[in-house]
């Protein structure tokens, strides 16, 4: 059976079936924004002490990271531009399957002058913390940038799963993000992929 559109009478037109066509000449049916590949790392032999994107172009509205990453059951922090000033602050949302909580980290934290939640790695022997980063806006030189995070991992024993948001109070455009654990290094395998979005 064919896919109907209404007509400009408010009836059903002719059985459509080449949505390509249809898509590409109906502006309203497209979908608004487009991810593109960036760069990708693979952590490997021995870990590595931090993930970073450099010399990431303005050409984007929005960046997303993806990940799945190793470590010591840590959290991931995440700075911009090399910036280690008292300008990051986070706060978050949290389950273990037991237990709901919330928490937050300014830069007067116990981790630093960087402190933004970006994401976790699992310590479980094969299992990787999932992780998911949206950064907003952040070639928009006329606000601060802010961050989504939703991230977690299930180990069939115990396990984690996140939502956190965060401020950068800053207004330059983010050109580098690095992603540090609070603690340890962040193990071989791991892996962490930086898209570019158009769009709205």
């Amino acid at each position: 059976m064919g896919v109907y559109k209404l007509s400009t009478a408010g009836g059903l037109a002719t059985p459509r079936t080449n949505y390509s066509s249809f898509l590409a000449g109906n502006p309203a049916y497209q979908i608004p924004n487009s991810y593109e590949s960036i760069a990708t790392v693979t952590v490997g032999s021995g870990g590595t002490a931090n993930v970073e994107f450099t010399s990431i172009p303005a050409t984007y509205t929005h960046l997303q990271v993806r990940g799945i990453g190793r470590g010591s059951f840590t959290d991931l922090t995440m700075r911009f531009n090399s910036d280690t000033g008292n300008n990051y602050s986070s706060h978050r949302l949290y389950g273990t399957g037991s237990y709901v909580g919330t928490d937050g980290e300014d830069s007067s934290g116990a981790y630093g002058t960087f402190i933004l939640y970006a994401g976790r790695l699992s310590s479980a022997a094969s299992v990787f913390c999932a992780n998911i980063i949206d950064i907003f806006d952040y070639a928009n030189t006329n606000k601060y940038t802010t961050s989504r995070s939703l991230y977690g991992f299930d180990d069939n024993s115990s396990g984690n799963i996140f939502l956190a948001s965060g401020n950068w109070r800053n207004t330059n455009a983010i050109t580098t993000i690095r992603l540090t654990p609070n603690s340890g290094t962040i193990s071989e395998y791991s892996q962490f992929a930086l898209y570019g979005i158009k769009g709205a």
